[in-house]
């Protein structure tokens, strides 16, 4: 893809969808900060049924930590990997009020010392909480930017680093969510659904799908 034609991209999603949201439910910067650190490798649906009655009895650090381990567990039951995901609850908690006052710090390196919490959850956090123009690379971001042309690479990583280069400042601070709606639901692994798709004339991909 070349400039003229990433903007276009960019330009086509923002007016579908001009505000896009994360699909994580959050009350504030630590339940979003947790909400994330729980999705990995389970779906935001999953996250917010599980996550609703804890963060009505623990929407901060303190109170986490209060709930402890155990109860932590228990209402998170039902997402995978729920045991080592409750152990890191806990410990970032604890972490959060140890070191930084109880509050999320807005830096990676801050962000990235804590338990559970990768470079993926820190863009993310760093993105929907603080408006950073970060790129979160996660499955259907690597999926869209390769098969479509964006930004094509091997690894997450690689592909973040393409994204940052490519997307014009003006759609920075939303592409990931654009990206990631487009994946989850039009640039699907399995079927992408190619004639509903409104950047189908700009995108790479040669085996697209048809209607019949």
């Amino acid at each position: 893809m070349n400039k003229k034609q990433i903007r276009e991209f960019f330009e086509r999603l923002r007016r579908q969808n001009p505000e896009p949201k994360t699909e994580l439910e959050y009350t504030n910067t630590f339940t979003l900060l947790v909400a994330v650190v729980l999705s990995a490798q389970a779906t935001d649906a999953g996250v917010n049924k599980a996550t609703r009655k804890l963060f009505a009895i623990a929407d901060t650090p303190e109170k986490m930590v209060a709930l402890g381990e155990e109860g932590i567990r228990e209402h998170i039951r039902t997402i995978g990997l729920y045991r080592n995901k409750a152990k890191n609850v806990y410990a970032l908690s604890k972490k959060l009020i140890e070191d930084f006052g109880g509050e999320v710090p807005r830096d990676r390196a801050a962000l990235e010392s804590l338990p559970g919490v990768g470079r993926k959850t820190a863009n993310v956090v760093l993105n929907v909480a603080f408006g950073e123009p970060t790129m979160a690379v996660d499955t259907h971001i690597f999926r869209v930017a390769n098969r479509t042309g964006l930004a094509p690479g091997k690894t997450p990583l690689e592909v973040e680093r393409k994204l940052l280069k490519v997307v014009p400042k003006e759609f920075a601070r939303h592409a990931h969510h654009w990206l990631i709606l487009h994946g989850r639901y039009i640039c699907k692994a399995r079927k992408p659904d190619c004639p509903h798709c409104i950047v189908n004339d700009l995108c790479a991909y040669k085996a697209k799908t048809t209607l019949n």
